[in-house]
């Protein structure tokens, strides 16, 4: 298996991080206070960082601010969502259902779906191609 590693980037200039290897481990905690400290989270809706992506799956960890709205798409694989902090109102299947701490969902590949934060939060969405 090749390791995979991310470079730093002008957004994220303090270094790189391993994207893909026989074991990736990952501190959300840490990635959280880091993308709430990134220029982008002051500026926009929302920041995010991929975590973990190998063939046939990715992990995001995605903050958003409060009334923050992901418009509805679809994805090219099921996927997971599981509320790290706050409170989201998702939606996809003609429902909505409102997830806080500890709670999740899973949606099927290529159903339309979005997600509005209530207040700011955090969430990791897991997609499986």
């Amino acid at each position: 298996m090749e390791t995979k590693y991310n470079e730093s980037t002008e957004s994220r200039p303090e270094g790189g991080r391993f994207m893909d290897a026989p074991l990736v481990n990952m501190d959300l905690h840490d990635f959280i206070k880091q993308i709430k400290s990134e220029p982008t989270w002051e500026k926009n809706d929302r920041n995010a960082i991929t975590i973990y992506k190998t063939a046939g799956m990715r992990i995001v960890l995605i903050a958003l601010h409060e009334d923050a709205v992901i418009a509805k798409h679809t994805a090219n694989g099921v996927l997971s969502v599981q509320v790290l902090e706050g409170e989201i109102v998702f939606s996809a299947a003609n429902q909505s259902v409102v997830l806080k701490k500890g709670q999740m969902i899973a949606v099927h590949k290529d159903e339309p779906h979005s997600v509005a934060a209530i207040k700011e939060s955090v969430f990791l969405l897991t997609l499986a191609a």
